[in-house]
């Protein structure tokens, strides 16, 4: 009998995001850089032969966070206040019958060393740090773009920003190769949907930073960047 191949993860994400909370919602939201790191069986170099022609990737990846025995044929997204459910099917919500992710990201560029073998360092991912990645396909404009694709519900919270309010002192603290990145991760409001309450501090790591904010009406306000030991 021959053997079969299984579904195994082929590489993880090193990335700046080290939790859950925090992440962009999409991928392509915050132009972070970040590194795709292949197992050994997969780090040979004519795997790769021909990568470089193409801009853009997909990435298939793994919810490897999502703790659930049982899928739903409805959920709960939340962009829509977590009240509304909606089919499973229609949202990219990480219940599924199977936790399989998929990102679109720029490929900035194809190292090579002696630690690593070949890795790839992409713009635009949404995924923790440490997320199991699946496969990797090569982004094809003339089809996989659709101008005039209709997006359902998300829509209709697209354009979905605050203000963000950072005292210069603290913006000073973030490395200037993350500062754009932070900006765009906070004005695309990082919180569930349905929390609004102006008193609550919120937190979440980044880049080694552990970022606190309280949100009132349309702006978000920073009020400290530490750096956890």
């Amino acid at each position: 009998m021959e053997d079969k191949l299984t579904l195994s993860p082929i590489a993880h994400m090193e990335s700046d995001f080290p939790t859950k909370f925090g992440i962009p919602r999409q991928s392509g939201i915050a132009h972070l850089a970040s590194r795709i790191v292949f197992e050994k069986e997969y780090r040979q170099p004519e795997a790769f032969r021909g990568l470089e022609n193409y801009s853009h990737l997909w990435i298939i990846w793994g919810f490897s966070e999502v703790k659930r025995e049982r899928w739903s044929a409805t959920v709960r997204p939340p962009r829509l206040g977590g009240n509304v459910r909606m089919g499973v099917f229609a949202t990219r919500s990480p219940f599924r019958p199977n936790p399989l992710g998929l990102s679109s990201v720029k490929l900035i560029s194809i190292q090579q060393d002696e630690k690593n073998g070949v890795s790839l360092v992409v713009e635009g991912a949404d995924l923790m740090d440490g997320t199991p990645i699946y496969d990797i396909k090569p982004y094809i404009p003339y089809t996989d773009s659709h101008p005039e694709a209709v997006g359902g519900f998300a829509d209709g919270v697209r354009k979905d920003r605050l203000k963000v309010e950072i005292p210069d002192e603290l913006l000073a603290l973030v490395p200037g190769d993350k500062q754009d990145a932070l900006l765009s991760i906070l004005r695309h409001d990082p919180r569930p949907h349905y929390q609004n309450d102006p008193e609550r501090l919120y937190g979440f790591f980044f880049a080694g930073m552990e970022i606190k904010f309280r949100v009132e009406a349309d702006v978000l306000k920073v009020v400290s960047i530490e750096f956890p030991a």
